[in-house]
């Protein structure tokens, strides 16, 4: 174990060293020191350079990465690599959350696209343009084609199937709302319908089912922080009790019953975790 703490306190010692310096910050210690006989400074300007540099790198640092982080100053501070294993374990189903979030959030601005798109087109019939002159403005204005919009505009200048253009590109995350718009365009252009109404109901629709949810996810905000907050209190307890002295690391990383501890411990942690977000999930499906 004194081996395995030794080279977790010198894998934490290059890491400060990266982020206070970056690898070359020694040779250009010395390079400043040969060249003008001086002394390098160390005031408060080396230390306001030193932690933007460190703003700069968390700035650049991926979130999940962080986990890795924490492992190694546990490793340090319980003379054990199992933190850094759960560390580097956690990284990978952090990084699932991001991209799952990133996801979320690309889904919700393709979808605002589209509700600003139908607006748009409709504002251009009434204008008084053709709905296969219109939809180009219109799309130039919203974006809310997204990556198919090659193919649809040249199905709209070329008298193309526009509606089925605009159901393969309502297949994109996010862009169902173009299934109401082709839907729309079939009807104007088939029983020589008001286009114009129809783009305001699908607009006022798509509105509404967005705000809805908005509200829900709002609504399931609380309990989402709660089954966080509950998460961390096993954290807050290995705190308290090492700032009592009892040790609580020791304990976890070094005898039988605490890895047991630990281990059953994380199980139903992680266990309780997939099952408050599963049902979560579930509600915003709903």
């Amino acid at each position: 174990m004194g081996e395995a703490a030794m080279g977790a306190a010198v894998l934490c010692a290059g890491a400060a060293a990266l982020l206070m310096g970056g690898w070359h910050s020694g040779a250009r210690r010395a390079q400043l020191l040969l060249a003008g006989g001086g002394v390098v400074s160390t005031g408060p300007s080396a230390w306001r350079e030193a932690a933007a540099r460190l703003l700069r790198i968390r700035g650049r640092l991926r979130p999940e990465w962080w986990a890795l982080a924490v492992g190694v100053v546990l490793a340090v501070l319980g003379a054990s690599v199992l933190p850094v294993a759960a560390g580097a374990a956690g990284v990978p189903l952090l990084r699932r959350v991001r991209l799952a979030g990133e996801a979320r959030k690309v889904r919700e601005r393709r979808g605002d696209a589209v509700i600003a798109l139908c607006g748009a087109l409709a504002g251009e019939v009434r204008a008084g343009w053709q709905p296969g002159q219109a939809l180009p403005r219109a799309a130039r204005d919203s974006g809310g084609l997204g990556g198919a919009q090659a193919a649809v505009l040249a199905a709209a200048r070329f008298g193309g199937d526009v509606p089925g253009a605009l159901a393969t590109a309502a297949r994109e995350p996010g862009a169902e709302g173009l299934l109401g718009l082709a839907a729309c365009w079939r009807v104007a252009v088939d029983q020589g319908a008001g286009l114009a109404a129809g783009l305001d109901r699908l607009e006022a629709a798509l509105r509404a089912e967005r705000d809805q949810r908005a509200d829900l996810r709002a609504q399931l905000a609380g309990a989402k922080s709660t089954a966080v907050m509950l998460a961390g209190l096993p954290a807050l307890g290995l705190a308290l009790g090492t700032a009592l002295g009892a040790d609580p690391l020791h304990v976890l990383l070094h005898t039988g019953a605490g890895l047991c501890c630990l281990l059953v411990g994380g199980l139903l942690e992680g266990l309780g975790m997939w099952w408050a977000m599963r049902i979560v999930r579930r509600a915003e499906a709903a």
